[in-house]
């Protein structure tokens, strides 16, 4: 297995596992998230978004090129803050691991893959969201080593 960089060639694997994710939010929230057949980025969205160098996409491929998961990545910085330090983040916004091949630490190691990346580009902390409703993604963010930074609460009116 190889971890790297994201390619529009990844393109159609990509958006597979985006559905992936959207379906496990749906089922966990469908008060929020819309069903099966829609997905989180047009092609040209995507696109755009492999090519940005402030959001980097690393991919996890197996000996054949195929995508077996990925980290979507944000650079997060908030210079001349009121009340913030200018500390350089590296905000996760996605993660997943194809849902049929789980359990076999690709995830684990597309993390410590994005750790790395993220202490080589000089950033401070590597951050993320989970849902609460996703408790496996929770069970396995923790098993990492993270720990809450912020709660966000609702109240459903």
């Amino acid at each position: 297995m190889e971890i790297r960089r994201a390619k529009e060639k990844d393109m159609d694997r990509i958006n597979e596992l985006l559905r992936q994710v959207c379906l496990v939010h749906h089922n966990g929230r469908p008060d929020l998230f819309k069903g099966d057949h829609h997905r989180k980025y047009t092609d040209e969205q995507l696109c755009g978004i492999i090519q940005d160098n402030q959001r980097p996409i690393f991919v996890a491929v197996d000996e054949a090129g195929c995508v077996l998961g990925y980290a979507f990545c944000i650079f997060q910085q908030h210079k001349n803050d009121n009340i913030l330090t200018d500390i350089k983040t590296l905000y996760i916004d996605d993660l997943c691991v194809d849902e049929n091949i789980r359990g076999r630490h690709i995830g684990r190691t597309l993390y410590e893959s994005v750790l790395k990346f993220a202490k080589e580009e000089g950033c401070y902390n590597v951050t993320l969201n989970v849902w609460a409703c996703n408790e496996a993604a929770m069970k396995f963010y923790e098993s990492c080593g993270l720990k809450p930074q912020k709660i966000g609460m609702e109240a459903i009116l």
